[in-house]
């Protein structure tokens, strides 16, 4: 996180950026204080779920903070995505020749939001990619990565649909196309694309004329 805040900060230099995780004590009011009052607060996450819309949006409740959509959810996301995929593909030499995608992400056996941005998101991705034929695997709901994987052909892109490269990005979904055997190409996360720390800057910047607009 402190890594994507300085590639923002580059973005805009004149602004304070800082970063924050859920999961360390305390971390997140620290910056919020340090912050000044309204902050903006942008999400790295890939879905609109609990994270985003009881623990964060709970935490930030009464200190002035703006909490804007997650990243997975950025209406800019998925024709930025297809670039990608689409450069890649001419990297390996499959763009002549018709390419597949695999998105691996995270679901959830308790709820439904994950998931539902996961397949709005493949969904919005193929009307940038018409002709290309996208799956969603999931490791924590059906359909599973693993069963999505099997029988993959060699001209496959696996993009995980996550916001970094944690446990699940480094274990679960590479063991997950390991017992699926499958011989595509496995791909970063996609909160790891370059073009994210440009994407987050806009929207930061975004918001805040709004602010002053309003």
């Amino acid at each position: 996180m402190r890594a994507l805040a300085q590639r923002v900060r580059e973005f805009l230099p004149d602004w304070q950026i800082r970063s924050a995780t859920l999961a360390a004590p305390g971390r997140l009011e620290r910056a919020l204080d340090a912050a000044g009052p309204e902050p903006v607060v942008f999400p790295v996450f890939m879905a609109e779920g609990w994270f985003t819309k009881t623990a964060l949006a709970g935490r930030l409740k009464k200190t002035g903070a703006r909490q804007l959509p997650a990243l997975g959810v950025h209406p800019d996301l998925p024709a930025l995505t297809a670039q990608l995929l689409q450069t890649a593909a001419d990297h390996a030499g499959w763009g002549a020749h018709g390419y597949e995608v695999l998105l691996a992400a995270h679901g959830s056996a308790t709820g439904s939001a994950a998931g539902r941005c996961s397949l709005d998101f493949a969904e919005a991705l193929a009307s940038w990619l018409p002709s290309v034929r996208i799956d969603v695997g999931f490791l924590e709901q059906a359909p599973h990565l693993e069963d999505v994987a099997g029988g993959r052909g060699l001209r496959t892109l696996a993009l995980p649909f996550f916001a970094g490269t944690g446990g699940h990005v480094r274990d679960d979904v590479p063991q997950a196309l390991d017992r699926a055997d499958f011989k595509g190409l496995r791909m970063e996360p996609l909160g790891n694309a370059h073009f994210v720390p440009e994407l987050i800057a806009h929207a930061l910047e975004l918001a805040a004329h709004r602010m002053l607009a309003a």
